[in-house]
């Protein structure tokens, strides 16, 4: 046997799985596929994470698509971003043409067209999709921070805001809740609660106020608000056992990028937060890629990326699988790439200094192969990647040259009108089609301004007409004829005159009178 023929029984044997698997694509050597050795993932490591990477046409969108559609057959949920618009067709069966089917043959592939069960989203309903909405209160000041652009110290200082909205039960459901609560700690009256905060300077409020406002331009509020999403709504079967892919929609994702990013990385944390504990399963509930990953981290601070970091380590045991999708494996932080087993690493380019330092980076990070990982990363073609994934044992398999099976989906969009009818009926349009405004910070503030307002006046108004009636009397009393001696003397003051006159009285007045107005903008407590 050969040296060469030692190599494919090798790779055929590391990726000859017991337990159900899904194929990724077929072992290339000198050129030429075999179509009898396999390259697959075993479902039961899909929840060890995985990257998909290489530059910018090299075949990752199809990967995506490859993968979720046999995911989805497997019977688990999908979540995927649909970044160029071109992943709609997912929903319904791909059309043969000479060049798929001459590509599918020559790799030993039974193609046959075939649709997913698919749900479109879109953030804010900004798109075509269902609305996905969530609160602020649940978004948290360290995700919020990220999408404002804030510094480590402003993100703790938001923190306080929220801390002190929570204490005060003050509810932040859209962005014009905590406008209306920034900018109540920095009026006059609200300069006391500012310093209660602690560590909370207004000039450092001030500043999360004006991102807040850019944030608002960007068309923000849409996404902000109720009905929130329910995240859990993303774990979903059909009847016939196939997994629904949820496929959300990213228009104009050049203008908002930190939204998406982040908003992704709120349905993760959520996900993290409500499903219990379930361990190591056969197959995960749900997969998530994670598209454009480098968005997420790109001036991230260190609070944010622990917090991703722990997220992605322990959401595996609720059953979650993360595949991250970007260009290069340095987009990503070493922290988060050490925990993804699964690797599918497209062609990468080496054209400058900066794609030679990436690439010879990306070599790093492989196991030992027989490949001159430098050269072939740069060889491999459209479609063609270099593969290695976590064994049924969780060890990794040997490294693969591997063609990539073509998806059975439509490469191209969904009709726009198809698409159009589907949302419409779609339970989850019902379920979150229509925007809520419930009562929440904002409201409370300005009521409180307003009925402490009208206290204070109908008050002044009140001592103001005492103070008349007691003038008054005073100078009907001084225009009186005079008497006998006997008669002449004054009448002692009624009780009622005797408060009038007090100055203790009036100083009563305007202290009561500061604290109504103190207490209108939010220091009373539910």
């Amino acid at each position: 046997m050969t040296a060469q023929s030692d190599v494919i029984e090798t790779i055929k044997n590391g990726y000859t799985f017991d337990t159900p698997a899904i194929d990724l694509g077929v072992l290339m050597t000198d050129g030429d596929p075999h179509p009898d050795v396999r390259v697959r993932i075993s479902l039961s490591m899909l929840n060890r994470h995985g990257l998909v990477a290489g530059a910018t046409g090299t075949g990752k969108t199809r990967t995506l698509q490859l993968l979720a559609e046999q995911i989805s057959a497997a019977g688990v949920s999908v979540f995927a971003a649909d970044i160029k618009g071109d992943l709609s067709g997912i929903a319904i069966p791909g059309t043969a043409s000479e060049k798929l089917l001459a590509r599918t043959q020559k790799i030993g592939q039974d193609w046959q067209p075939q649709g997913c069960p698919t749900e479109f989203y879109a953030l804010g309903g900004q798109g075509s999709g269902v609305p996905l909405r969530a609160t602020v209160s649940s978004f948290g000041p360290i995700l919020l921070s990220k999408v404002l652009g804030l510094n480590e110290t402003q993100e703790s200082s938001l923190g306080l805001v929220f801390h002190y909205a929570d204490t005060q039960g003050l509810p932040l459901l859209d962005l014009a809740d905590l406008r209306e609560v920034l900018q109540y700690l920095t009026s006059a009256d609200g300069k006391a609660e500012l310093k209660q905060i602690g560590g909370l300077s207004s000039a450092t409020v001030g500043v999360i106020l004006r991102s807040l406002v850019t944030l608002q331009t960007q068309g923000a509020d849409e996404f902000f608000g109720e009905p929130e999403f329910d995240t859990r709504d993303l774990i979903r079967t059909t009847a016939d056992g196939r997994g629904v892919i949820s496929l959300l929609e990213l228009p104009n994702l050049t203008d908002r990028p930190a939204i998406f990013s982040t908003f992704l990385m709120w349905v993760l944390a959520d996900l993290f937060h409500d499903l219990p504990e379930v361990g190591d399963l056969d197959k995960p509930k749900l997969v998530f890629f994670f598209d454009e990953a480098h968005l997420l981290f790109n001036g991230a601070s260190k609070a944010f990326l622990d917090a991703i970091t722990q997220t992605v380590r322990l959401i595996r045991s609720k059953g979650i699988g993360i595949f991250f999708v970007t260009q290069a494996p340095t987009d990503v932080p070493d922290s988060v790439l050490a925990q993804l087993g699964s690797r599918v690493q497209h062609q990468l380019r080496a054209h400058t200094p900066k794609d030679a330092k990436a690439l010879k980076a990306t070599v790093e990070t492989y196991p030992t192969s027989q490949y001159d990982l430098a050269e072939t990363l740069q060889a491999l073609g459209i479609g063609e990647a270099i593969v290695t994934v976590l064994n049924p044992d969780g060890a990794p398999t040997p490294v693969a040259w591997t063609r990539m099976l073509a998806p059975r989906a439509a490469m191209d969009p969904m009709p726009a009108d198809w698409m159009t009818k589907g949302i419409a009926a779609s339970a989850m349009q019902a379920k979150y089609g229509q925007a809520m405004n419930r009562d929440s910070a904002y409201e409370m503030l300005v009521r409180r301004l307003e009925a402490g307002a009208a206290k204070a006046a109908a008050e002044q108004q009140a001592a103001e007409e005492a103070k008349e009636r007691a003038a008054q009397e005073k100078s009907e009393a001084r225009q009186a004829p005079r008497r006998t001696s006997s008669s002449s003397r004054r009448a002692p003051k009624s009780g009622v005159e005797k408060v009038l006159s007090s100055p203790t009285f009036w100083n009563q007045v305007m202290r009561v009178g500061g604290d109504v107005v103190r207490t209108m903008w939010g220091t009373a407590r539910k």
